[in-house]
C-alpha cells in the first residue's frame, strides 16, 4: 500500500518514513511539510494511507481531510490526545501519539489492512433454493415459498403458496435438507415454515387455512423460536 507522510516536523516525518520502509507491505510514496502540497500530490497520484499531522500552519490536518472527496485511509499523528475525539468523526483509521513506537505504528497499519480486506471481501450469498424430484425431473423451489411439509406414508407433500408437490422421501431427509432457520418440525408428520404461521391456539397452529397439530415433544422448541411479546 502506498503511503505518504504529512507533518511540519522533520523528525516526525523521518520516524514514520523509516517505519514505512521497514514494513514489507507498505511503500513510501513521499513526505510533505504542509497540507497544501500534500493535497496537490493526492489528487495526482494513488495514495492508500496518509499519515497526517493535525496541527500545521496554513492548512490543518482536519481541514485537509474535509477538503478531500473520498479520501484514502488516514492515520493521524499528533502530540495531543485531545484531538482524537474530533478525528474519529471523520472516520480515520487510527491515531498515533508523538513520538510513536514501531509496535503502535504496526497496530494502526493493521487496522487499515483489516478494514480494506473487509471492504473487498465478497458478500456471502445464502442460497435459499432447493430442488425436488418430481417424476423424472428436478424442480427448483424457493424455500421461502414453502409453507409446510406433510408426511404421507412413504411420500411427503410439500405445500407452497401456489401448489403442492408429492415427493418420494422421508421426513428425516426433508428435515436435513430444509436446514434453514425458519423451518422447524412441530409434529412427527409436519415441518413448517415459521414465517407462514397465522396463529397458534390450543395445541394447533394455522397456516393459510390448514390446521396443523403441535406434537408434545416439539412444543418447547417451537415456543423458543417464536418472538412473543
Amino acid at each position: 500500500m502506498r503511503c505518504i507522510v504529512v507533518d511540519d516536523e522533520e523528525m516526525s516525518r523521518e520516524i514514520i518514513r523509516k517505519f514505512i520502509e521497514r514494513t514489507d507491505f507498505l511503500e513510501f510514496a513521499g513526505a510533505f511539510s504542509n497540507a497544501i502540497d500534500a493535497s496537490n500530490a493526492i489528487r495526482k497520484d494513488v495514495v492508500d494511507i496518509i499519515f497526517l499531522d493535525i496541527q500545521m500552519p496554513e492548512m490543518t490536518g482536519m481541514e485537509l481531510i474535509r477538503s478531500l472527496h473520498n479520501p484514502p485511509q488516514i492515520i493521524l499523528i499528533t502530540s495531543e490526545e485531545k484531538y482524537a475525539v474530533e478525528a474519529f468523526e471523520y472516520e480515520v483509521a487510527d491515531y498515533l501519539l508523538k513520538p510513536p513506537s514501531y509496535p503502535r505504528f504496526l497496530k494502526a497499519v493493521n487496522k487499515v489492512v483489516e478494514k480494506k480486506d473487509s471492504q473487498n471481501a465478497e458478500p456471502i450469498r445464502e442460497d435459499k433454493n432447493v430442488f425436488i424430484k418430481v417424476d423424472s425431473k428436478l424442480v427448483k423451489l424457493d424455500s421461502e415459498d414453502i409453507m409446510f411439509v406433510e408426511a404421507l406414508g412413504d411420500y411427503v407433500v410439500i405445500h407452497t403458496s401456489e401448489k403442492k408437490f408429492t415427493v418420494y422421501s422421508t421426513m428425516k431427509a426433508i428435515e436435513q435438507n430444509l436446514n434453514f432457520p425458519n423451518f422447524l418440525r412441530v409434529h412427527r408428520s409436519f415441518i413448517i415454515n415459521i414465517d407462514k404461521i397465522n396463529d397458534i391456539q390450543e395445541g394447533n397452529l394455522l397456516i393459510k387455512g390448514t390446521i396443523i397439530p403441535i406434537g408434545g415433544s416439539y412444543r418447547n422448541d417451537l415456543m423458543k423460536r417464536l418472538k412473543i411479546i
